[in-house]
């Protein structure tokens, strides 16, 4: 899979790869192809999971069980 999906698109791609192999409809050559695609998929909603973590923990550093906000300016009164 040459170009970079969504991570929803690629979610959805997935689910609808399970489905086809679940289904057993498939033969062996096109399971092989969808487990590969979706094997694919998989390490990419796994990084974009991975790099959505760790802009969450740049922003929210806690401190004492409290967020503490690093980025965020908090509002003037």
């Amino acid at each position: 899979m040459a170009e970079e999906l969504k991570f929803e698109e690629a979610l959805k791609k997935l689910e609808e790869i399970v489905a086809k192999l679940e289904s057993g409809e498939l033969s062996l050559e096109e399971s092989m192809a969808a487990f590969e695609q979706g094997t694919k998929l998989c390490k990419q909603c796994n990084a974009k999971l991975t790099e959505a973590e760790k802009k969450i923990e740049q922003l929210a550093k806690v401190t004492d069980g409290q967020p503490e906000w690093t980025d965020v300016t908090p509002p003037t009164e």
